[in-house]
């Protein structure tokens, strides 16, 4: 005992002896695993202010909203690293979706200005990307603010992770932007075969419409949409000649619903509200760049 009191008296000048944080397996001012994914699990739901009052109710823990907030991004950092991992067996038909929507971002004022009243907020486009096989229900998401070649990267992740192999034919859909279906191209090639959304389509046609027939533009954007479900293109490019002109290898609908295959892209964007607009567009909330890809690895 006196070599012990000896031993402390001599941590307070030097190395400090903690035996309770030795034996116990923890740090000073560290947290538990288990408190950790609390506060995660909190944090990844809702605003860090509310999370720690969450962590307050359900565990009797008195936790700053910062320690939430430290944690959270930091564990969604780790996660947005790790590769997603493949099922033990391929699937033959794997379904791909990418979407957009926008996100608001905040740019920091220059030093020594009021960092929330001076700064920028700009609104960027978080690309979500999904994949699972056809016969599934439950798809694998990923998010991303990058460009689109880092999306277009990042589109296999996903893919791979809901039994993508040599032999799966991948059928993809999205809207007519060009980038998207490039990045198809690169990343799936001739293994896959893609879809511009039948609803973006038929915006074209409506579109249309109010200028073809301004008394009855419903009346006559239903004529064309049966023909094109059934594939003869030349039927309705009249309504919007160009843009369908472009894209005519990618409309083939009676292909994909004889395949019993979707001609929207409603999954991904219906996906937006749950995988990102959730914790990302909480009303007067906004983010820094490294922090909404931080809070994509958890969602």
């Amino acid at each position: 005992m006196a070599g012990e009191e000896a031993q402390w008296r001599l941590g307070r000048r030097g190395k400090l002896l903690q035996p309770f944080c030795d034996r116990a397996g923890g740090r000073p001012r560290g947290r538990s695993r288990r408190l950790q994914g609390a506060l995660v699990d909190f944090g990844a739901k809702e605003s860090f202010i509310r999370a720690a009052a969450r962590v307050q109710e359900h565990y009797g823990l008195d936790v700053a909203a910062e320690r939430v907030r430290q944690q959270t991004l930091a564990h969604g950092a780790q996660f947005s690293a790790v590769p997603m991992r493949p099922p033990p067996a391929s699937a033959a038909t794997r379904v791909t979706q990418l979407d957009g929507c926008l996100i608001p971002i905040g740019v920091p004022p220059p030093t020594g200005a009021d960092r929330r009243r001076g700064k920028q907020l700009l609104w960027r486009e978080a690309r979500l990307r999904l994949a699972h096989p056809q016969d599934s229900v439950t798809p694998r998401y990923g998010a991303t603010l990058g460009s689109g070649a880092r999306t277009g990267a990042l589109w296999r992740d996903p893919a791979r992770a809901a039994g993508l192999g040599a032999r799966t034919y991948v059928p993809g859909v999205g809207d007519g932007a060009e980038w998207i279906r490039t990045q198809f191209q690169e990343q799936f090639g001739a293994q896959g075969k893609y879809l511009v959304d039948f609803y973006h389509v038929s915006e074209y046609i409506a579109a249309a419409a109010l200028m073809t027939k301004p008394k009855d533009p419903r009346g006559w954007r239903r004529r064309p949409q049966g023909p094109l479900l059934a594939n003869p293109v030349t039927a309705v490019r009249r309504a919007a000649h160009r843009y369908l002109s472009q894209r005519r290898q990618h409309l083939d609908y009676a292909g994909a619903r004889a395949a019993a295959l979707c001609i929207g892209c409603g999954e991904s964007e219906s996906g937006h509200r749950h995988v990102i607009q959730h914790r990302l567009k909480l009303a007067g909330s906004w983010w820094k760049e490294p922090h909404a890809e931080a809070i994509f690895g958890l969602s």
